[in-house]
């Protein structure tokens, strides 16, 4: 049965909305899609760096829950849901049937609610970020709605330097940087034989390196069917590295770990951003230089 989601409701989770402007443009760009929006009510609230106090975003979840529209969206990332995660009732969250999005900071919420509840939730657009820019990319807004829609089955990207893989397994991880950080609490998924996907923003090369190998001694990577990379964006190299650069990381990360690397999948920090299903049990594959993910299979 496909879902006809047409109402979306935006909160902030994370960090203050610096400009409100942002987020009405945003309304108007899904309005033209088919979608109702709501504004929560602290949504424009700031406090320090935040969007409101930790008790005023808690509440911002406690009221997405109760609303009508079926779709929860995040306004933006930046930090502030590690705060959160223990003010939050994740049965709840899982009970309420609504389906949550957003990405980078969001990241901790996808993975809590899988480790809590093992419900599904959205890794894909903010509406800031993405609807909220001068430009939409207009494939980030349809792979959006097929997205919500269940109409998105298979996810073909180039890939040309992956490793040969055919492989199912629970879709998994999001922002390395926030993947990394959940390590040895409670809200980090304990899945094995995974397909992981990774990717992350302003993070030099050593820095993506040394998370990752975060992961590698907890023995998470090992564990997983398959790593697969989103895009690293906004970093600087300086003479010092001499050459090392994201592609000596991965060169490392293939000969430290015998898990299957696969490169290219069109998600970060980027415009053109997929929407992938957190905790679904999805296929990749690769051959002849391109990717395939498949989020649905016909029984």
């Amino acid at each position: 049965m496909h879902r006809d989601p047409k109402g979306i409701y935006l909160f902030s989770p994370s960090s203050a909305v610096l400009d409100p402007a942002a987020v009405e443009l945003a309304r108007e760009r899904l309005k033209a899609l088919g979608f109702r929006t709501a504004l929560d009510r602290t949504a424009l609230a700031k406090h320090e760096r935040f969007a409101g106090t930790d008790r005023q975003r808690a509440a911002a979840v406690q009221r997405a829950l109760r609303q009508r529209h079926p779709v929860v969206m995040a306004t933006r990332g930046g930090y502030g849901l590690s705060r959160l995660l223990h003010l939050i009732d994740w049965q709840a969250v899982a009970d309420s049937g609504k389906v949550f999005v957003g990405h980078s900071d969001f990241t901790v919420f996808n993975l809590a609610l899988l480790a809590r509840t093992g419900a599904e939730s959205l890794a894909g657009p903010t509406a800031v970020a993405d609807f909220g820019q001068k430009s939409l990319d207009d494939l980030t807004a349809d792979l959006f709605t097929e997205a919500l829609r269940d109409e998105l089955e298979v996810l073909c990207f180039e890939s040309p330097d992956s490793d040969a893989v055919d492989a199912r397994g629970v879709l998994w991880g999001g922002n390395l940087a926030m993947v990394a950080s959940l390590l040895g609490t409670p809200y980090m998924p304990n899945i094995d034989g995974g397909i992981l996907f990774l990717e992350d923003v302003g993070e030099h090369p050593y820095r993506i390196e040394r998370m990752l190998t975060q992961l590698l001694h907890a023995g998470v990577l090992a564990r997983q069917k398959a790593i697969v990379l989103g895009r690293f964006t906004e970093y600087r190299l300086v003479p010092h590295d001499n050459g090392y650069d994201l592609g000596a990381v991965i060169a490392w990360l293939r000969s430290a770990c015998r898990v299957p690397v696969v490169t290219g999948l069109p998600y970060g920090h980027v415009k053109l951003k997929a929407t992938l299903p957190v905790g679904r049990k999805v296929g990749i594959a690769t051959e002849g230089g391109q990717a395939y993910l498949l989020l649905r299979e016909h029984h």
